[in-house]
């Protein structure tokens, strides 16, 4: 069964809830359904090419439209004109990617990715990152292991008391406001599922910890850049649901049970090489064709039903796909522009994703002649107003950056930008205003200002050159920037606006991580998610005996279960959470 453990079969099992005759035909397996049924998949980013997998692996017959590139915000791609006497050209990223340990459908797709040389394909090119980095301006950088040490979940008081040590000593805050987040920590940990839905979705992560009323290392370090460094979202919009959910997994899971692997991971090289490559050739090798190149400009409808995808191709010329079946895979503000009256007609639900909110975050990579010695995990630059996180490469990749370009560059700092709106150090203007030169000068003045205020750590000679996302364009004449790439943001409420992959157009599937998902975050891993649910949506659909793609649940510590069925009678009661006083 190739990289199916007995334990992994049991597992898709149970959450798929098929029987012992569907396991024997397992994707991955020889044996496929039989259909004839075709399947338009439009984009192919993770989630389309997610969808585009497990189809094929049931026996459909799939095309993948995709306007730009394979991958989409996932994929990695060569900077232009760089490699010399015959080295590739240096690599360079939307972002860096991160897989979270607790992250389960992505690494279950790629463990059946084969890779040469790799018993679990592409899955044993993760590698774990032991440590986190917080640098600060003007004040001592503060080194983190990952995981957090061990967490006594046996009583409330036991986790609250050993979660309270644990950041106090770790992040350097004050006891009692270690006492005070643990305290949070809990309250969400044992609240039901109705409060999570009801009251924590209706709240943001800033107003939850009190972040306003506490210190600026409380501020800096617990709401906004565990926030931004651990899941890549914004304390003042994100829900409590979500962002207690992502600590559920980091903070009250520290044995890691159940996760995949290591708590922290990254790919040992360019996404593409370790990754993204060899999908797309798996997928062709399952008879996935690809149309790159492709802008999808509408949908035509019939009796709540999808006749045709019409289609911009490279050449600039128009034709209408068909197809039985339509999965669109396109990020939220690319899909919300193809509903027409006729679809909000038969999918009402879908109006609501006008409402849906995005911003930016994209990457820029400086490459650097010599190794600093930064680190072997992820760095957040605490004080940075464009709330900067990097990782150096080299030392986690298997092919060293000395191989690539030149053949001078020895390190590769990737840094992603999370904060478009605020004014910089260094010009005074926020990212989306200042040049593609200024960016790259500010990034790495404010970089500089946290690494280097003790002792010399980076300094201007050893930056060889830098490479800036390319999604993002700059226009001389507005004066500003064009972001080809926005990052849908998960706000408070926003759970309600977002779609189930099904609905009422007969034949149109939605994947993508703007999809209600159990992760519930714009992630590669909500990306996957969204798109078996899609497909096993659309096996229903189509009265398919294939087996359905397994889905998985983020962990709870079963200790505080009879504490949260207590508060499910207190909710409704409309009392607090027994643990939600002030300490």
């Amino acid at each position: 069964m190739g990289a199916y453990t007995r334990r992994t079969v049991l597992r898709a099992t149970a959450a798929a809830g098929i029987g012992a005759a569907a396991v024997a035909a397992l994707p991955g397996t020889t044996a496929r359904a039989r259909t004839t049924a075709r399947v338009a998949v439009l984009g192919g980013g993770v989630a389309g090419l997610t969808a585009a997998h497990e189809l094929a692996e049931r026996g459909f017959e799939v095309t993948v439209y995709e306007r730009r590139a394979l991958g989409g915000k996932a994929r990695s791609m060569p900077v232009p004109g760089t490699g010399t006497e015959g080295r590739p050209d240096l690599p360079g990223e939307h972002g860096f990617r991160f897989f979270p340990g607790f992250y389960q459908h992505i690494p279950d797709t790629m463990r059946r990715i084969p890779f040469e040389g790799n018993a679990n394909g592409v899955w044993d090119n993760l590698v774990g990152v032991p440590d986190a980095r917080f640098a600060r301006a003007d004040a001592d950088d503060i080194r983190a292991p990952l995981g957090f040490g061990r967490v006594d979940a046996a009583s409330p008081e036991g986790m609250r008391e050993s979660v309270a040590s644990v950041i106090s000593t770790t992040l350097k805050m004050p006891p009692a406001e270690g006492l005070f987040f643990a305290n949070r920590l809990l309250v969400f940990n044992t609240s039901c599922d109705a409060r999570r839905f009801g009251q924590w979705e209706h709240t943001s992560w800033s107003d939850f910890v009190g972040a306003h009323a506490r210190s600026h290392e409380f501020r800096a370090l617990v709401s906004r850049t565990l926030t931004s460094l651990l899941v890549a979202a914004k304390d003042e919009l994100a829900s409590v649901r979500t962002i207690g959910s992502m600590g559920e997994q980091f903070l009250g899971n520290p044995m890691q049970i159940g996760h995949d692997g290591d708590l922290d991971r990254v790919l040992d090289g360019p996404t593409n090489i370790a990754w993204i490559d060899p999908w797309v050739a798996r997928l062709r090798e399952l008879g996935v064709r690809f149309e790159v190149g492709a802008e999808v400009r509408g949908l035509e409808v019939r009796d709540r039903r999808i006749t045709g995808a019409r289609i911009v191709t490279g050449s600039g010329a128009a034709e209408t796909v068909t197809a039985d079946h339509f999965v669109v895979a396109l990020p939220a503000e690319r899909a919300r522009d193809l509903w027409n009256a006729d679809i909000l007609s038969a999918w009402p639900q879908l109006a609501s994703m006008s409402r849906l909110f995005t911003d930016w975050m994209s990457g820029i990579q400086f490459y650097l002649r010599r190794r600093p010695g930064l680190g072997s995990g992820h760095a957040a630059y605490i004080d940075s107003p464009w709330s900067l996180t990097s990782i150096a490469q080299n030392s986690l990749w298997s092919r060293k950056l000395d191989q690539y370009g030149d053949g001078t560059v020895l390190d590769c700092l990737s840094v992603d930008i999370s904060d478009w709106n605020t004014p910089g150090i260094l010009f005074g203007k926020t990212a989306k205003e200042c040049t593609h030169e200024e960016i790259a000068k500010e990034t790495w003045a404010q970089i500089l200002a946290h690494l280097n205020d003790r002792d010399q750590v980076l300094g201007d000679a050893d930056l060889h050159s830098w490479f800036l996302d390319p999604g993002i364009t700059w226009n001389a004449a507005r004066g500003g920037n064009a972001n080809a790439d926005p990052l849908l943001i998960n706000t408070a409420g926003s759970w309600e606006l977002r779609p189930e992959p099904h609905g009422g157009v007969e034949n149109l599937y939605l994947a993508g991580d703007y999809v209600r998902t159990n992760i519930d975050l714009a992630t590669m891993e909500g990306a996957n998610e969204s798109a078996r649910a899609a497909v096993n949506a659309l096996l229903e659909v189509t009265g398919s005996d294939a087996p359905r793609c397994p889905t998985y649940t983020l962990w709870r510590a079963p200790e505080l279960e009879p504490l949260r069925l207590a508060d499910a009678d207190a909710y409704a009661a409309g009392r607090p959470n027994v643990f939600d006083v002030q300490i």
